[in-house]
């Protein structure tokens, strides 16, 4: 074998080859750095944010500050004579005294008869009761001499099935007027006795002991009163999430939208069908796998969980119709609003109407846009339904009644908005896009030939 002398071979020079930029890379590159590009989400994003956030955090920072007649009942019972030289006895003092010592704009007092007031608590009409007993002026009278056998007491009573934090504040304030009637009387006996001892001085300048009770129980599956709120919730999620979910699949399906799922990306042939004729599809595909979502929800909170709740079939058609007027709008709003349809109805369902709720916090104690929203807003409407049916017997004036015109109202107007739209689109022949018709045999792959929308 022949070899090249040494000092006769071709010197070979290595050098560093820098390796270029993927194609893919160099593009995104410098797309980033178009300005238009990061214009409209980057403004969209931040006007959501700015908007949630001050929805969101506004109506619970202050709720003794924003209180508006909150509705308690003030049930004097007292039987008892006017003590000497005075024109009422001292519950009909103290009833007066508790109106007066409560700005009207805070506090709506209802002064109603014992019985009335339990029914108001059972209806869900008031937040709480204070209850002045028929023996109030006897048992205080009877300080000041050797009689006494019973303490005086005036009684709070509580609604948790209006919410912790409802009830937590007509019980605040309850205590308040109750005590300051205490010390008011106080005045008065320690006058009436200036030589008593200084044990009986301290006994006399509150005399009055407050007793809190529940004035209508709810279940220990109740989550406190806060069942109604998520639950109904629960039904607007299962509503809004279904909604576009039916309304992308079918979007899919009909071969109006790509579908994508990891790396995978199809498009199936164009199935020639006007807006109003797929908006129709979506409804009824939404009536009918609303029976599913409605029934998967309530077996998971009420068989899995064990909440709380009796008239079990009353329950699953007022959530059936929930969810499906829930569902039938977003329908609606996402033919409308085509591309942006999502982001419309979730403030419509979820982001203006939570904060309006008056579930965790009282509308009475939310500022006056709150208030406002929730007179139309879903979930104000729906909790109140399932409020009646779990914790106030299903009556129909607890809000059950309000639930039901509502949930009829909003299905209507979902309808007639919803193909009132399509119905112009299609007239005014805008088709959805230009149809993507199947590849010929052996040029790609395919199970059907395109076909031209109609309109």
């Amino acid at each position: 074998m022949c070899r090249t002398p040494f000092h006769l071979r071709r010197r070979t020079t290595v050098t560093s080859v820098t390796p270029t930029k993927p194609p893919g890379l160099a593009r995104a590159t410098a797309l980033v750095r178009r300005p238009k590009l990061w214009l409209f989400p980057s403004v969209l994003a931040t006007l959501v944010a700015l908007f949630l956030a001050l929805l969101y955090m506004g109506g619970v920072l202050n709720p003794n500050g924003n209180l508006h007649r909150l509705p308690i009942a003030l049930v004097d019972a007292d039987t008892g004579a006017p003590p000497p030289g005075q024109q009422q006895n001292l519950g009909a003092q103290v009833a007066q005294a508790v109106v007066a010592g409560t700005r009207s704009s805070s506090v709506q007092w209802k002064r109603v008869g014992a019985a009335e007031a339990q029914d108001m608590l059972a209806s869900g009409k008031v937040y709480g009761a204070l209850v002045i007993p028929a023996d109030f002026t006897v048992s205080v009278e009877a300080l000041t001499t050797t009689r006494a056998t019973v303490h005086p007491t005036i009684s709070v009573l509580t609604n948790p099935g209006l919410g912790s934090l409802g009830s937590s504040l007509a019980s605040q304030i309850n205590q308040a007027a109750a005590h300051q009637a205490s010390l008011s009387i106080g005045k008065q006996l320690t006058a009436a006795a200036p030589g008593s001892d200084s044990t009986t001085r301290l006994l006399l300048a509150d005399p009055v002991a407050v007793t809190t009770q529940v004035g209508h129980p709810i279940g220990q599956h109740s989550g406190l009163g806060l069942t109604a709120f998520y639950y109904t919730l629960l039904l607007v999620l299962a509503g809004f999430v279904g909604g576009n979910l039916i309304n992308s699949g079918v979007d899919t399906s009909l071969g109006y939208a790509d579908s994508e799922l990891g790396p995978w990306h199809t498009r199936r042939p164009t199935v020639p069908i006007d807006r109003t004729q797929t908006l129709l599809l979506k409804m009824l595909m939404t009536a009918g796998i609303t029976v599913l979502t409605t029934s998967t929800v309530m077996l998971a909170c009420i068989a899995v969980l064990g909440m709380d709740a009796s008239h079990i079939p009353l329950l699953w058609i007022f959530s059936y119709c929930a969810c499906l007027a829930v569902g039938l709008g977003v329908q609606a709003i996402n033919a409308a609003f085509g591309g942006i349809g999502q982001l419309v109805s979730m403030f419509v369902f979820i982001a203006l109407a939570l904060p309006s709720s008056g579930a965790t916090v009282p509308l009475q104690a939310t500022p006056t846009v709150y208030r406002f929203l929730g007179a139309f807003e879903p979930v104000r409407q729906l909790s109140g339904g399932v409020r009646s049916i779990l914790y106030f017997d299903a009556r129909a004036d607890a809000g059950l009644s309000r639930a039901w015109t509502m949930i009829a109202i909003a299905a209507v107007l979902a309808l007639i908005f919803g193909f009132a739209m399509t119905e112009y689109y299609d007239r005014r022949g805008l088709r959805r896009l230009t149809p993507q018709p199947m590849p010929e045999a052996g040029t790609g792959t395919g199970t059907a030939a395109g076909a031209e929308a109609g309109s």
